[in-house]
């Protein structure tokens, strides 16, 4: 039992979560998968802000899924985690853990003794004052990370670790043995994932505070659908690739081409942005989440970025890709 954990993704709407035997390691076997909806207003972009709703979600959903673990891994990743380039003079990975403090402040929207820092190493190199590491400054708030932690403890639950959702995607979906750089691109309702690696190492990182759920809103409030309706029209409707619309979708067709234009700029953006500033692009992107689910979002973004596009599911459900990343990257 003690080799099983549990992989929680907090979604916009509904928790996730897979249970997993033997995790990181060859041995692995995917148990049970399940999720339960949640309130409005109970979890906000992945951050838990009522503790005890939660709590009782959680325990119905490992009644409803047969979970027999109760090691739960964590995953952190939305708008209120920093991502960003960060050189340091070269010394061994606790002191610079330990020296963050003293170099990052200017860096970080809160201070630093109100955030959670680390940093991921990713190549080495030389400086004007000797051999340097250049790697990631992840920065995340504090208080997220303990409400969030607080819920699954409140819950009976331990919490064995907690994890970059980015890092644990790349774990996942890239492959280590191939010599390439893959954009591994995750749309979730609330916030888009991106994650650039090479040759399996995670060297970029970016969260888009923008997801499918925009589309639906905007349905709902603009073509003025009920939830389910906006929903029902996203399924039917893809984005729109020709001008053979029926007449009663007509408005919703408009409201799903403006928004979801604007999600797909988004990442052609980021993805443009990764490529100027390292001077190469990625050889192709790995696409999984819910909102990638909308008919026509690969083919489009594809011919935006001009690259490879792959829809990815791992889980056999795109929106449990996040879960399982979680869990099969636990080696606690």
């Amino acid at each position: 039992m003690a080799s099983r954990v549990v992989g929680v993704d907090f979604g916009h709407d509904v928790i996730r979560a897979v249970e997993v035997d033997s995790p990181n390691s060859a041995k692995a076997r995917v148990l049970r998968s399940a999720q339960v909806p949640l309130p409005e207003g109970a979890v906000v972009s992945g951050e838990v802000k009522e503790v005890h709703t939660v709590a009782t979600a959680l325990k119905r959903l490992w009644s409803t899924g047969g979970f027999k673990s109760k090691r739960v891994v964590m995953g952190m990743g939305n708008q209120r985690v920093l991502a960003r380039d960060l050189t340091v003079p070269a010394m061994s990975y606790e002191q610079i853990r330990e020296s963050l403090p003293f170099q990052v402040q200017e860096l970080l929207p809160v201070p630093v003794a109100n955030a959670i820092l680390d940093f991921y190493p990713v190549s080495e190199g030389a400086g004007d004052g000797g051999p340097v590491i250049h790697g990631l400054l992840i920065a995340a708030l504090k208080d997220v990370v303990m409400a969030n932690e607080q819920s699954t403890r409140t819950a009976g639950f331990e919490t064995v670790a907690v994890d970059l959702i980015p890092f644990a995607m790349t774990r996942l979906l890239a492959d280590r043995s191939r010599r390439e750089t893959v954009a591994i691109i995750d749309v979730g309702a609330t916030t888009m994932t991106v994650v650039i690696a090479r040759q399996g190492a995670p060297e970029f990182v970016r969260f888009i505070p923008a997801g499918g759920d925009d589309i639906t809103r905007a349905l709902m409030s603009r073509a003025e659908l009920t939830r389910e309706q906006a929903e029902q029209a996203k399924r039917v409707l893809g984005i729109p690739l020709d001008s053979a619309v029926p007449t009663e979708y007509q408005a919703a067709a408009d409201v799903i081409l403006s928004e979801s234009g604007q999600l797909l700029t988004s990442l052609r953006n980021t993805i443009n942005y990764f490529t100027s500033s390292r001077q190469r692009r990625p050889d192709r992107i790995l696409l999984t989440g819910g909102g990638a689910e909308l008919t026509g979002f690969t083919k489009v973004l594809a011919d935006m970025t001009g690259l490879r596009v792959e829809l990815v599911d791992p889980a056999n459900d795109k929106r449990m890709t996040v879960a399982l990343a979680l869990a099969m990257g636990s080696d606690s």
